[in-house]
């Protein structure tokens, strides 16, 4: 398992008991390092300066700046 600080879910969905007593134990969906790389990619895409395998490795390491700085 990777040590990666991946941030949590970037939109849980909590969890919840029906009306009828159903449990639904939530769920964490993309992790915020995701969600924040996904972001990224749209402009290192405009750009088209280099592969989309740097473009992607670029967006992590973006998305891992901003995890970082949310630490600050």
């Amino acid at each position: 398992m990777s040590n990666t600080n991946t941030g949590g879910p970037a939109f849980p969905f909590p969890a919840y008991t029906y009306p009828n007593g159903e449990i639904n134990h939530g769920e964490g969906g993309m992790t915020l390092r995701d969600y924040f790389a996904a972001e990224a990619m749209q402009v290192f895409l405009q750009n088209e300066r280099s592969t989309m395998n740097q473009d992607a490795k670029a967006a992590y390491e973006m998305a891992d700046a901003m995890l970082k700085a949310r630490e600050a």
